[in-house]
């Protein structure tokens, strides 16, 4: 653990290559880095433990700390499966609103009618979206002004992966890849943020889910070009840091990349705003034999 300007920063780690629950899955070449990386969670990780009473299905158990988000809003991208579905969940069931957005929307009108029949005391918007197309983005942020006045949380999980390497890949894989997990993620925090300067939100989280990709090149191909996107994620993430420390105000950035995202997500958030976690990676547990 080690002490950055305004806070802890938390280590923590997560899986490459992973399909974000978004808009398109890549190969299962690009997805064997994801079969490499999935550690456990160390001991000494401040992260509080069991994520079934916070993302799974148990039913709603509030969390200290969670009070002040009761009914704001929440975006979450690539919320149609996987961890954003999990993240989505886990933020209705301590009570907030959240957008939460995809190329396609059916898993996300399929949870948000789960999580209304369960009783979470939140509720689940699905919002249909590109983020490879900006236009998109841009409209998804009007109407959550028009409708809920603005963003207050911003999570940016939504991420692609595509099997094309630096010697031979394809020129539209790589700006697939790239539109989605660098360039999306820059135009939803730069939104986010306008959206809580405008409405003085002074205490809003940007929240980037990363994977270890963005910090260790594997020996494998077809995720070099994939971890070079992840990389600009963890530069863009200290960067957002930097500028909101500059701009004096107490919006938190953090990168994430555990096995556990949605039970990480409510941990940084429950935080005292004082405190800024910068950055979760959880080092895999040691075999006792």
């Amino acid at each position: 653990m080690r002490r950055i300007a305004g806070g802890l920063r938390v280590e923590s780690r997560s899986e490459a290559g992973r399909d974000s629950g978004g808009s398109r899955r890549g190969s299962d070449a690009s997805r064997s880095a994801a079969a490499e990386e999935r550690p456990g969670v160390s001991s000494s990780t401040p992260v509080p433990p069991s994520s079934s009473e916070v993302g799974g299905r148990r039913g709603p158990m509030a969390r200290p700390g969670m009070e002040r988000w009761r009914d704001r809003l929440a975006l979450v991208t690539g919320a149609s499966g996987g961890i954003g579905a999990a993240v989505a969940r886990a933020l209705v069931q301590q009570g907030l609103k959240v957008v939460g957005c995809a190329r396609t929307v059916s898993n996300i009108e399929e949870l948000a009618a789960e999580c209304k029949s369960a009783g979470y005391p939140g509720t689940l918007i699905p919002y249909r979206c590109d983020l490879s197309n900006e236009e998109d983005i841009l409209s998804m942020f009007s109407a959550i002004r028009s409708q809920h006045s603005g963003v207050d949380i911003c999570i940016n999980n939504a991420g692609l992966a595509r099997p094309d390497t630096l010697l031979s890949g394809s020129t539209s894989g790589w700006k697939d890849m790239f539109n989605v997990n660098v360039l999306a993620l820059s135009i939803c925090t730069r939104e986010a943020y306008q959206s809580m300067k405008e409405r003085n939100v002074d205490d809003g989280h940007i929240i980037n889910i990363n994977s270890m990709s963005g910090h260790r090149v594997l020996p494998l191909s077809v995720t070099h070009f994939y971890s070079a996107t992840k990389y600009a994620v963890t530069a863009l993430t200290e960067g957002l840091r930097q500028e909101l420390r500059e701009a004096q105000t107490h919006i938190r950035a953090t990168c994430l990349k555990p096995e556990d995202v949605a039970e990480a997500v409510i941990y940084v958030l429950s935080t005292p705003p004082h405190i800024q976690i910068g950055d979760i990676q959880m080092r895999p547990t040691e075999q006792v034999t």
